[in-house]
Formats: C-alpha cells, structure tokens, sequence
C-alpha cells in the first residue's frame, strides 16, 4: 500500500505554471494547527487542481468541495476548527478559485476532478468523510456510483443542495411557480454581466440570493468577495450544467451514510431539495433544516456544520487506535 504521504503519479507538490500563489480572497494562510501544505492533483482531461492539505497527516480525513462561484476559500471555519485534529483536504473545482478554466464543465468532469484528489490525497483503501456544499454536493451526487468514490468514502454531508430542478424551484425571484418565473431565473442566474467591485449595494444583493436576513456583516462580506472573485465566463459557464442538471440517479446511487443540511431561508436549493434527497437516500442519518438560514450554511452556520463533520468522522471514520 502507497504511503498517504507520498503523492501519487502525476501528482505534484508545487502549483502549475501560471498558478497564483496569493491566498484567496476572505481566507487566512495562517498555518493550520499540525500542518498546512498546497498541492495540484490532474484530473482525467489533463486540468490541474489546486488542492490544499492542513492538519496532521495521519489524523482522519475530511475532503471538502465546495460549490459554484467559490473556492477553498468558502472552507475557512471548517478548516480552521476541524485541522487541529483532523486532515482537512480541500480543493478548488475548475475555474474558480487557484484551478485553472477549462473548455470541459459538466457533472462528468465534477465527478472526475474530485476522483483525481481522492486519489491524489487518499491512500489506496484510505476513507474519508466527503463534505459537499451546493455545486460540491452535486459533485459527491456525479461521482456516487464511481469505484474510486466508493473506496474512499467512509460517510458524505451534503450541504444545501439539489439533484435536479434547480431553476424551476429556485425562489430568488418572488414570482409563482411556473414558465415565467424560470425563464427569468435561467437568465439572471447564467447572466454574462460582470459582478463588479464589493459595494454595499452588492452586499445587499447577494445577501437577498444567498443568505439569511440575519446573517452577520462579516459573513456577508466573506461571502461577497469569494464569490465575486469567480471570473464571469466561468460563472456563466457553469450556469449552464446547473440548469440541465438531472442528478437523481446519483442520490440512489449514494450507497454510504449520508446526512444533509439545508437552511428553510435558502432561495437558490430550497428545502424541498434537501427533502426530496433525504427521502430517496439509501442510507440517510439525518436530515437538519435551519431556521431562517440561507444557501450559505457552512459560512451561516459554522459551529452546525463543523459539528455534523465531526459526528460523521467519529461514528464512520475515525481511525482505529494504533492505525
């Protein structure tokens, strides 16, 4: 058996040529408690992946994805908590955040990026509980019935999220029900216009699509800059896969445990997502709606969210003592 220390082929220890070695926007590059290293896996088209490793290399791993128009940067407070005890890996999906664009975006290449760092991360055998929130949740959902996925995860967490029907559920706009309401809602979500700067009028905005009226300014603004980091061809591109999603084969094909979270305020994945993916799970421990939270539950709800991590870890995956 490979060491989890050692990468695996094609695996490199330095970011690509061309990667950007500043942090991203909204998330400290203090060390992690243990240790903190960046590394670039290659997914199955060639694309590198910026992956990023804290905590202590032989503690119980936990592999976060995050969702569209994100980054690792989405990660801070789970990092932070979960790294003193834990190996947090954590990777940015193609086009945002450090991981280069790529001519190829669809629910196959979500599902082949997160194989190639499980592999590049992971041991052969090694398990870990798989975090997914909105976009990264439809990647676990893509890759379910993939051999590689299976071998490595112990438990998943699936944070607001859907399989299919995103814009003719979404309620960003307040409109009924209906042709109407997703034609508009296909259109503003896939616009090609620019975010613009972090003003308070854009705070204000993408506090309304996203998050709870009673979400903290620091998050909103967290919030702001990840996502207005996201280049706009990017966004619209992946707009696109969101709109055609159709995913519910993958919920039946999460054969693991699996616990979702969603908030009752969320617009973008209403809760009926989460309870539509609840009740078709093969093996699900819970459901958790949060009262009056948003889309953004691991930036809303930390302390939730973390928490859930851990439960999972603990009861599917911690390591045998003397591992």
């Amino acid at each position: 058996m490979t060491s989890a220390r050692e990468p695996s082929p094609g695996f490199s220890r330095e970011p690509a040529e061309g990667f950007s070695r500043e942090p991203s926007p909204g998330v400290s590059r203090e060390p992690s408690a243990g240790f903190s290293r960046e590394l670039t896996a290659v997914s199955a088209d060639g694309t590198l992946l910026h992956v990023e490793v804290h905590g202590p290399e032989t503690a119980p791993a936990v592999v976060l994805a995050h969702g569209w128009t994100c980054s690792t940067a989405f990660w801070a407070a789970q990092i932070r908590d979960l790294a003193a005890d834990h190996r947090v890996i954590a990777y940015d999906q193609r086009g945002h955040g450090r991981t280069l664009p790529s001519q190829a975006c669809s629910t196959d290449t979500l599902a082949d990026d997160l194989e190639a760092v499980l592999a590049a991360t992971l041991a052969p055998g090694e398990r870990a509980v798989i975090v997914g929130h909105s976009m990264g949740g439809m990647t676990i959902l893509a890759a379910a019935a993939r051999n590689a996925f299976q071998e490595h995860a112990a438990a998943v967490l699936l944070c607001s999220t859907g399989a299919s029907g995103l814009v003719a559920e979404s309620t960003v706009l307040p409109l009924r029900p209906g042709p109407l309401r997703t034609w508009l809602t296909r259109h503003i979500l896939g616009s090609r216009a620019p975010l613009g700067p972090v003003t308070p009028v854009a705070k204000r905005i993408l506090r309304y699509a996203t998050m709870g009226a009673g979400s903290a300014p620091h998050m909103v603004d967290a919030c702001a800059r990840i996502v207005h980091a996201c280049p706009r061809k990017v966004r619209h591109t992946w707009s696109h896969v969101l709109n055609l999603l159709d995913l519910d084969h993958g919920v039946r094909e999460l054969r693991v445990p699996t616990a979702v979270i969603v908030g009752t305020g969320d617009r973008l994945t209403p809760p009926v997502h989460a309870r539509r993916i609840a009740a078709a799970l093969p093996q699900c421990v819970g459901l958790t709606e949060l009262p009056g939270l948003g889309h953004m539950t691991p930036v809303e709800a930390p302390d939730v969210v973390t928490g859930r991590i851990r439960e999972l870890v603990t009861t599917y995956a911690q390591l045998k003592e003397g591992a």
